[in-house]
């Protein structure tokens, strides 16, 4: 039996505050916890989990201590403000700081480390506040998949309610966890279960041709730069539909809901007015980056204008094309994308120590984005999927502040612990990458190779529109080499269809359900394998 939407009015509930005395105490130990994660996996692994599922399983277990001062932290929005702040620090702290100051520092140009630190504290900032103020627009719709998102807030749903939703997803995460034993990817299956299958489609074929290419064909598209170039065609395409999407007021993505209230015109000005402000912001750092770090040295005056027109726009194209990639699958390709970033530095012909500060402000910008995209996912279901407008906006801005706070603690944790790391050989392997890209070049044919599939990759994204993303995911698919995600999200494809054309619409939120606990249980085996010792995926 449906229920009629309730009006704002009937909500009387008052939203949990971030800097309530003991949320603040809880986050900020959970922040400090989450920046130590991040860096610590970061360094060791190469990769940074997604933490916001064991933030919001500590306040479950506070919760459940015998004492009146711990009672609040049963409260699903406390939980959902504590998962908020550990996956902020942890993508904070490890994609957004340590990695893009590991660059000047394997480039042998320390000088040029805190520099490149303060301005990508700025760019992880604006970074986390824009996707606020994009959250449930047409560009980034809370109806959006955001997988993660899903998987932590049906995981505080469950351990609030119990009952059927409870051990529905308890054998979601057994399924995960075994799956993850066995190295299967049950995070891909079960997102699968919830994006767009259009994109996702498009991304398990990007998973198999990568990963078949070279023992099938005999043909490595990773060195030939097929990817690289397609997510250079996709990303500019994405772009100017985004600017087109603002223009015209015209969209094929899921509007958003009725019930926030926003008329289409207020929304293209508050869309238009954020993105003025990210590209502005950017354009900001980057003058600030190139000062400080004393490029004017190197650069003439046409070409240190060159540098930050550049800088800037890499790092918002980045910023989008990670933030699209990460709503429709889960997965973000920042890495791969701040390479080609770099790469067409390169063939602009900066000299290396502005390449090194482009591709470290670039490689900043995105997760942070991302992120606060799931954590929002995660708040709006569980604050009634905007059934109640301004519930849903005093708990979205709690979980902003919640959000800066984890950065602002993630700054000084790095800041104080990069040096030891660093001397010890601890650096993201990543930015081994980078470094070795920078001193290499690149070739006229890597140049052409770049051109040639920037085509095909621009012609399947304009085919698929913005509400798909076909051609970001594709490549996205074609950068990661892991066939099995492929296999897994095919697989995921088949068994939802199946599954909806015999259960109706009734056992969508079933699959929903049983897909969070998939996703939740892969994402806790890959955490407690990665820190126990000797743990190892």
């Amino acid at each position: 039996m449906s229920q009629k939407p309730r009006s704002n009015s009937s909500h009387d509930e008052v939203h949990p505050r971030t800097f309530a005395p003991a949320t603040l105490l809880l986050l900020l130990a959970l922040s400090v916890f989450g920046a130590i994660i991040g860096v610590q996996l970061l360094t060791t692994l190469g990769v940074t989990p997604n933490t916001a599922i064991i933030g919001a399983m500590v306040a479950m277990v506070i919760a459940r201590i015998p004492l009146q001062c711990f009672a609040r932290f049963r409260s699903i929005h406390i939980q959902n403000l504590a998962q908020s702040a550990t996956s902020a620090a942890t993508f904070g702290a490890a994609n957004s700081l340590l990695l893009p100051v590991a660059i000047p520092w394997l480039f042998g140009r320390q000088d040029m480390v805190m520099p490149m630190f303060f301005g990508v504290a700025l760019a992880m900032l604006l970074d986390g506040y824009l996707l606020y103020r994009l959250f449930n627009t047409r560009i980034f719709p809370a109806e959006g998949a955001w997988p993660p998102g899903v998987a932590a807030a049906e995981s505080i749903k469950a351990g609030d309610q119990g009952g059927k939703h409870a051990a529905l997803l308890g054998v979601g995460i057994a399924m995960g966890a075994v799956g993850s034993w066995f190295k299967f990817p049950m995070a891909a299956l079960g997102t699968a279960f919830i994006g767009n299958v259009w994109a996702l489609g498009m991304l398990g074929v990007g998973f198999l041709l990568r990963g078949y290419s070279l023992p099938m064909f005999n043909i490595d598209i990773n060195k030939l730069y097929i990817p690289h170039g397609m997510m250079a065609g996709a990303g500019i395409v994405a772009l100017f539909q985004i600017v087109k999407l603002v223009r015209s007021g015209k969209h094929d993505v899921q509007p958003q809901n009725a019930a926030a209230g926003v008329l289409p015109e207020t929304q293209n000005a508050q869309i238009g007015k954020t993105l003025r402000l990210g590209a502005l912001g950017f354009a900001v750092i980057s003058v600030l980056i190139a000062l400080s770090s004393g490029l004017y040295l190197h650069l003439s005056l046409p070409w240190l204008l060159a540098f930050m027109l550049y800088s800037a726009f890499a790092a918002f194209l980045h910023q989008m094309i990670v933030g699209l990639a990460a709503m429709h699958s889960g997965w973000f390709p920042a890495f791969a994308v701040a390479l080609i970033t770099l790469l067409v530095g390169i063939l602009i012909g900066f000299p290396p120590e502005a390449l090194a500060m482009l591709c470290g402000f670039s490689a900043a910008t995105g997760p942070a984005f991302a992120d606060m995209g799931y954590d929002l996912k995660a708040g709006w279901i569980l604050r009634g999927k905007g059934e109640f407008t301004a519930f849903e906006l005093a708990g979205r801005r709690q979980q902003l502040l919640a959000a800066m706070l984890a950065f602002v603690v993630a700054i000084p944790v790095v800041l104080f612990i990069y040096k030891g790391y660093f001397s010890q050989g601890l650096i993201p392997p990543v930015a081994k990458v980078y470094v070795a890209a920078i001193n290499a070049g690149v070739s006229m044919e890597i140049a052409k190779s770049l051109l040639i599939w920037a085509i095909p990759g621009a012609l399947i994204q304009l085919v698929g529109g913005p509400g798909r993303q076909m051609g970001v995911l594709l490549a996205t698919g074609l950068l990661i080499n892991n066939p099995m995600a492929g296999w897994a999200v095919l697989i995921g494809i088949l068994i939802r269809t199946v599954w909806l054309r015999m259960g109706g619409e009734p056992a969508r939120n079933k699959m929903e359900v049983l897909a969070a606990g998939m996703i939740a249980g892969d994402a806790l085996f890959s955490f407690f394998t990665s820190v126990l010792p000797g743990g190892k995926k």
